[in-house]
Order: C-alpha cells, then structure tokens, then sequence
C-alpha cells in the first residue's frame, strides 16, 4: 500500500484525493470489502494513472460508483484500494438528442433527470441510486427494454481503462472481441470511465407511463403468481411482484408494480388479468419519466446487511411461491430488525431482447429470453443473523430453480449472490469468456466481481 501511494500521491489531479481509512460506505454492509485507502477520483484522466501503479505495485483494486454491489465475490483488503469514480457526473447530449454521453459516476437518477430536462429519454434501470455503467456492464435490465432492448444494447462506444493502465475507446467494430466482453461481464475486461450511449428525442408531455403500487392480500397470491404467469409482456409493458412491508400497516403484503407505456385505460386492458383479481389497494396513475423510479427509492438507503439470492425465471408456478411466501413470512417474524426484507420479482418484455439472439455474438449477456428475475433480499444490520439469512436466501432460491422453466439455473450477474456456479451467471458465454480473461487480462488485475479465473 505504502509503495503504490508513493508511487501515484505527485501524479494526479488536485480534484482527486486520498483517503486513508478502511472505513468505506456501501449500499450493503455484508461481505463488503475493507480497502486500506479510498481514492476519490475528480479527474477522468486519473484513473489510468492509479491503475498503471496499482500494476507496479501489485496493489489490489475494486472500481466504485453507487456502491451498489452486493455480492460476496470481494477480495479486497487493507493491502488494496478502492477507486471511488462517484464524482465522474459529467453528461452531455448530442444536438438531435439522439446520443448522450456520460461519465462512470452517473447514477440512473443524473441520467434520467438529464434525459426529461433535455426533452429525451434513455433506457435505464430501475433503481435511481445504481450507476448506469454499473448496471449496463453486466446487462441492464429496463422499463423500456421491449421497445429498446436492454442498457447494452444502447451502448455506442466504451472509454475504458485496461488491466495494464492503457486508455482506450472501444466500438462494436474497432475490436468486436472486446466488446463482446465488455457487455455482460464488463468488470472482468476494463474499468469503463465514459460511454457514450443511444438517446431517444422526447418531448416531456408524451414522456409518461402508467403505474404504481398495487395491494393483494395474500390469500390471493397463487391467483396472482397465476396471472403473471399466463400474461404475455408486451414491447409497452413491465412488472414488478414484491414480497414486503406494507406502506399502508408495516405487515408483510404482496404487491404488484404494474408499468405501462401508455394511457390509463390502456395500461388497465392489458394488466385487467391481474387488476380483476381484486386488490386491497390501487395506487396507480399515469406519472412523468422522470419520477418512474420512485416506488424503489426505499431500497438506496446505505447501510445494512443486504446479501441476495436470484433466480431467473420462464414460469412462475403457483405452489412454488406459496412456498417462498412462507420462507418470507417465517424469516420476516423471526427477527424485528428484519422487517425490511424483501422478496423482489422484476419481469420484462422479451420482445426485442430475445430477437436479438439471432444476432448470435452482439454481447455476452446469456439470458435475453428469461422473463422473471426474482431476488430474495434479506435486510438486517447484525452479523448474528448472517447463517440464518443465508438459510431462508437459499431455501427460496432453491424452490425457484425447481420451477424456473429453464434447463439449467439463470442467474443475473447484478443480483447474483456469489456462491453460484459460473455457468449459472455466464450462461454459455461462459468457455469464450474465460479464453478472453487470459488474452486482456493474464495477472487477473480485474478479479473482485464474480471472477472468470
């Protein structure tokens, strides 16, 4: 550590500076890393300069932006280095708002909020608080992925710093390799300082969509399990299912998040399968781009032990999530402090992802033909509990892998615990990518999330 600061402290930028402390806040306190110095980069060109003495110096290293990993894959410790890139904001759009582009520090919040001022939309995940390119890196999942195709399909061209330091810009065609890498596992092949991205012209008044929370009781859960199941997701649609607190009482409730790029009466017709059900509550309305994520602004509070256990998922079988309902409820009254944990279901339009398999090679990305991911996140702040959040974590993943609908288990690298198989997070991609690994990345520089080698 001392050689690597000795090294690096006279070349960088005033705008970035050095933190000695192994104190670092993350979204997730479990199994988070403990770096013995946090360097908060204000200049884009710096972050090649650390990474070249963190080479020289056989320093460790782990790339932050929202912090939002979850995954205990982390190695790091006082012997490494975290190399925050929060600060990197800077977003700019083409003339024709046709283009954007952003630096590594960009949330999902900064774009969107750029993008509605700007009379534009961007295709962007769900959670304001996550970095774009965090997202994006490992897929990125969307609202709009049925009419836009997922976060990678928006990518235009990658800045990115290698494993040995080098800056370089990366197109589909300057090195067709590489960014097949780069989108799906991109945090095994570079650091990603900027991108530039597609961007769609959109005055703010057609920039809306219908949504919102609704309330079942959950006697009705295997009829809505059963809905959902049956429901074809349009280009125009999304859906969320969640497991968790009530707004209404803090009781354990199932909720349905219904997204509808359209009017109200529209966006009613086509989710009417799981609406004549009949909820308890019914918060939805039509709502501006710009405040589409807002139902999930709960989930950016920092701090907290937060690990995840995902499936991905064709079917969604009715006794099957009976079952995870009781792991959820039984784990829920157990403890008090765990009174935020949730059982989340995100399911997307396959659309224009799972035509563009055809393309055969455009990315990495294994699973654009899965139509469910399901997290179970346990929420609490004591380590004591740790053994039996791992338990309900995996007896609920286990009950899904049994009903996924797949022939072996998906699981979204975003929401990936780390005691999965690889082959369940790289899919088939798995064989080329670890051949890539040892041809752009030979010392494993590039090792701290879900590492091929």
């Amino acid at each position: 550590m001392r050689g690597w600061m000795d090294l690096v402290k006279n070349t960088l930028s005033s705008k970035t500076s050095i933190v000695c402390t192994g104190e670092n806040q993350r979204w997730s306190d479990y199994a988070a890393p403990t770096p013995g110095a946090v360097v908060v980069v204000g200049d884009e060109n710096d972050v090649a300069k650390i990474i070249t003495a963190a080479k020289k110096t056989n320093t460790p290293f782990l790339i932050q932006s929202g912090a939002n990993g979850w995954a205990d894959t982390f190695t790091l410790n006082s012997q490494g280095i975290i190399i925050d890139i929060s600060n990197l904001k800077t977003i700019t759009f083409n003339p024709d708002k046709s283009q954007v582009t952003f630096q590594a520090g960009v949330t999902n919040k900064d774009l969107i909020d750029a993008a509605w001022d700007n009379n534009a939309r961007v295709s962007a995940s769900t959670c304001n608080c996550v970095s774009v390119l965090g997202a994006t890196l490992g897929g990125g999942l969307s609202r709009t992925q049925g009419v836009y195709g997922m976060n990678i399909d928006q990518l235009i061209s990658l800045s990115i710093v290698d494993a040995d330091g080098a800056k370089r810009t990366i197109t589909p065609k300057s090195d067709r390799e590489l960014w097949w890498a780069l989108t799906g596992a991109g945090a095994n092949f570079g650091v990603v300082t900027s991108a530039t991205y597609k961007s769609y012209a959109m005055p703010q008044a057609e920039n809306t969509a219908w949504t919102g929370l609704v309330l079942f009781d959950q006697s009705k859960l295997e009829d809505v399990v059963a809905a959902i199941d049956a429901l074809t997701l349009g280009p125009d649609m999304q859906m969320d299912l969640y497991f968790t607190a009530s707004p209404v009482d803090g009781q354990p409730t199932v909720i349905v998040l219904p997204f509808y790029l359209g009017t109200e009466e529209v966006g009613r017709e086509k989710f009417a399968s799981i609406l004549d059900i009949g909820p308890t509550l019914d918060t939805t309305e039509v709502i501006p781009y710009n405040t589409w994520n807002t139902a999930g602004d709960p989930f950016c509070a920092a701090g907290g032990r937060k690990p995840s256990y995902t499936v991905g998922l064709k079917t969604m079988e009715p006794t099957a999530w009976r079952n995870v309902w009781n792991e959820y409820i039984a784990f829920f009254n157990s403890y008090e402090e765990a009174n935020l944990t949730t059982i989340l279901t995100e399911c997307y339009s396959t659309a224009a992802t799972a035509a563009s398999l055809k393309d055969n090679g455009t990315s990495s990305y294994p699973f654009r033909d899965i139509k469910c991911h399901a997290i179970a996140i346990p929420w609490y702040t004591s380590p004591e509990i740790d053994s039996d959040a791992l338990q309900f974590g995996q007896n609920v993943r286990s009950y899904l892998i049994d009903s996924a609908g797949t022939k072996s288990p998906s699981s979204y690298i975003n929401f990936a615990h780390g005691d999965e198989s690889l082959s369940h997070i790289y899919g088939s991609s798995l064989p080329k990518l670890q051949k890539l690994k040892r041809k752009y990345d030979p010392e494993r520089r590039l090792n701290q999330w879900f590492p091929l080698s």
